[in-house]
Parts: structure tokens; sequence; C-alpha cells
């Protein structure tokens, strides 16, 4: 139905705007523990994760942690609640989808990429996921009618982005479940 983008956040006081994966990785996984270890403030780092299960946490360890699990740490459901620990945690670190981001966080750029749409609906930012809708094996009619609504070429391109997400037409890239990549339209797919 749509695509949403993730990010890395930290708290505005660590010195960090921009990170590699592989320190992503080196942090997330309790290698790094100083902000200091990768060009910030010399301050712990605080790692907040979202709950075990989170289609968002999945997302994070499959395509920003390169399938690494992050190290045991407080867990929060909410991608609020998960912004506001952030903002008013020195040191602290998480991820939420790009509509969650605003001026109380500082987002990371990741190898010199920044977590825009732009950069999602080709894959140069690599740190995104489908939003699905799921109904029994036969939906009703009215149920039938909602979808196509949702996949409408008007709510597509307003109403989905109101919301945060990223239209599927706009992407110019597929990618299945075994992470395969290609471009929309190419004849293998």
């Amino acid at each position: 139905m749509a695509v949403i983008g993730i990010t890395p956040i930290v708290n505005k006081k660590t010195g960090v705007t921009h990170l590699t994966t592989s320190q992503l990785i080196q942090i997330f996984t309790g290698k790094v523990t100083n902000w200091q270890q990768v060009g910030g403030h010399n301050q712990k780092i605080v790692i907040l994760n979202r709950a075990q299960g989170s289609g968002t946490r999945s997302t994070f360890e499959r395509w920003a942690l390169k399938g690494h699990q992050s190290l045991p740490a407080q867990e929060q459901d909410s991608s609020g609640m998960v912004r506001q620990i952030v903002a008013t945690t020195p040191g602290a670190i998480s991820y939420v989808g790009f509509s969650y981001v605003d001026h109380t966080v500082q987002s990371i750029t990741l190898n010199n990429v920044a977590p825009t749409d732009a950069n999602v609906v080709t894959n140069r930012w690599p740190i995104w996921s489908y939003e699905h809708m799921y109904t029994g094996k036969q939906p009703n009619a009215l149920t039938k009618k909602f979808i196509k609504y949702i996949q409408s070429p008007h709510i597509q391109t307003t109403l989905v982005h109101q919301l945060g997400y990223i239209g599927m037409s706009e992407m110019h890239i597929t990618r299945d479940v075994d992470g395969t990549v290609k471009q929309v339209g190419d004849a293998h797919e």
C-alpha cells in the first residue's frame, strides 16, 4: 500500500550527524560505547530499541545493521515515545519512521546519504519497508472497495504523503523478500 523510510535518530547533544554503516553496527552491537569514538562528544551511548517483533526493528536490523541484532536495551512499542525518550535522554540513539523525525531529535546521514524520500525511491537509502493491508481469504465487497480506494492515484499522492509515507507509484525500484532490488518495469520482474 505504501513505503516507509526508517532512520536512526540521536539526542541532539551527541555531536553526531552522520555515521557509516560500520559505525552504526558497532554502536548497536556494543563495540562502540561512547559518542567520542565516532566523532561526537565524550558521552556514553544509550541504545533504545523498538520492541521485539516490531516491523520497524526488523527492518532496521536487516537493512541498517546488515542482519546483526541490537544489544538488549530498553524497548518501546511507540515511535512517538521513542522520539520523546531520545530527545530527553543524553547520549540516546534509536530509529523511527521518517514521519516521526522533528526538531527535537537529530536524524543521521548514513554513508553520506541523507534519509529522504528521494533516496528511498531509488534505494540509495536502503532502510525502508513496505506497508501492507491484510484481509481474510475472501474480502467482502466493501473491503475490496476500500483497498482499491487506498491504492488510487489520488490517495497515493495525497493522504499517503500526509501520513509520512511514500506512494507505491513513486518507487523507482522494488525489493523482494530475499532483498533483491530491481528497477520498476525491469523485464525480469
